[in-house]
């Protein structure tokens, strides 16, 4: 049995309601029994350096005014600067916020990086607010978190109910208290505003060339190898288009309403996703339908899961027939869905490898701003396509060297740099 599967006495407690928190220390705990790193360090890992919490008022349209909460987790910077998203959501807590800063250490880890894990948020339904209402609650947000981000100390980027004009709102209004124009605070701008060509498209480009070498690697021809993607907004979409355009047959895709399926393969290009037309995938002119449950259980080569968190739990776990599992969004596979699809021998690479291509191509934005450069489209592809391919290779190394699962060794990667640099360092006093 790998390390990665669970003892039997805790099967019970980590089902799909295992908090953000518990996953990334569990996974931390379990990374630290496969690499020599010095248990002082695996307890300051644990812990995240600071979490901010602020009120944020807003003055509604009305007149009114509504006081909300928000944060900002710092986990760890001991590789660099802070970075992560921030949401506006009405469940953003603290804890989960802290959880999510973990995951985005390991993952600018695996990606080796120079950054360390930040997130953040509002608790606040993004649905509720004007366009107005929420430039403002934008600007006073970034008044009252300034004095703890800025370009060499914590970079925020988009996340749930957050866009690029959110962050150029953000890095305006950052910019005007500073007295100087400062696009490297934020990422994921526009590039009228400093923003970088191709960072919309990037999650979903890097899990395209994660799924391309899986398959290469477990000896599928990517031309004969079937493909469905759960969930048709930005990672899913521009996934399944550019396997679509490698030759892959995708067969389905779906959004929150349900899945249009067509064994022989779809035109992808032609489906609507979520940016083009919010929640039209069953508008398409397909042979079948099937419900999100359902596509998960296809009998395809490839499965993509990049529309929520926890979509493969236990108890849909066994009826999982795909071979290879990317995953697309963050936190797909439940704990317990994992220790199942391991024993069945179906492969999951983990989504701080498969969908990192947003916060490597963030990288590349932070890169151009400081130095006052725009790079061409072109670059960005060629420049992400190599580190993709450097973190794949260096964790298919990790698996074969340690007869793990590709989840298992990528925080073994993770955990194995971060650990060398804290020990480099030391703690100060």
């Amino acid at each position: 049995m790998s390390s990665q599967k669970l003892n039997d006495a805790d099967a019970d407690v980590r089902s799909a309601s295992e908090s953000a928190l518990e996953t990334a220390r569990r996974q931390l705990s379990e990374a630290a029994t496969q690499v020599d790193v010095d248990s002082g360090v695996i307890e300051r890992l644990k812990h995240p350096t600071r979490v901010v919490e602020v009120t944020v008022p807003l003055k509604r349209d009305d007149g009114e005014v509504d006081v909300f909460t928000g944060y900002r987790a710092q986990h760890d910077d001991v590789r660099g600067p802070y970075k992560g998203g921030l949401r506006y959501h009405p469940d953003v807590t603290a804890e989960e916020c802290v959880g999510l800063s973990m995951w985005m250490t390991w993952k600018c880890a695996v990606m080796d990086l120079p950054f360390g894990g930040g997130k953040g948020g509002v608790v606040v339904d993004p649905k509720t607010l004007s366009d107005d209402e929420k430039e403002r609650l934008t600007r006073r947000f970034a008044e009252e978190i300034r004095d703890t981000i800025g370009p060499k100390r914590d970079i925020p980027a988009p996340d749930m109910g957050t866009d690029a004009q959110t962050m150029a709102w953000f890095m305006d209004a950052y910019s005007m208290q500073e007295g100087e124009t400062t696009p490297g605070v934020v990422t994921g701008k526009p590039p009228v505003v400093g923003g970088s060509e191709g960072r919309d498209e990037a999650p979903g480009r890097s899990v395209a060339i994660i799924a391309r070498e899986a398959a290469d690697y477990y000896d599928y021809d990517l031309e004969e190898t079937t493909v469905a993607v759960q969930g048709f907004g930005s990672v899913g979409a521009n996934a399944a288009r550019l396997l679509d355009d490698w030759g892959a047959t995708v067969v389905a895709v779906s959004d929150v309403n349900g899945a249009a399926y067509d064994p022989s393969g779809l035109d992808t290009h032609s489906v609507p996703s979520h940016e083009e037309q919010p929640e039209a995938v069953m508008q398409y002119g397909a042979p079948n339908t099937l419900t999100n449950e359902e596509l998960l259980e296809l009998d395809v080569d490839v499965l993509i899961p990049a529309a929520v968190g926890n979509a493969i739990t236990a108890d849909n776990a066994n009826d999982v027939e795909a071979d290879v599992v990317v995953e697309g969004a963050n936190g797909p596979t439940t704990a317990a869905a994992d220790s199942i699809l391991d024993e069945r021998d179906v492969h999951v690479i983990p989504d701080i490898l498969a969908n990192a291509g947003g916060v490597t191509v963030s990288y590349f934005e932070w890169l151009q701003d400081i130095n006052r450069r725009q790079w061409s489209l072109e670059r960005v592809n060629d420049e992400l396509e190599s580190m993709m391919l450097d973190a794949w290779e260096t964790v298919r190394r990790e698996v074969e060297a340690g007869d793990t699962s590709w989840r298992q060794a990528a925080y073994i990667v993770a955990l194995d740099r971060i650990g060398e640099a804290k020990e480099t360092r030391g703690l100060w006093p």
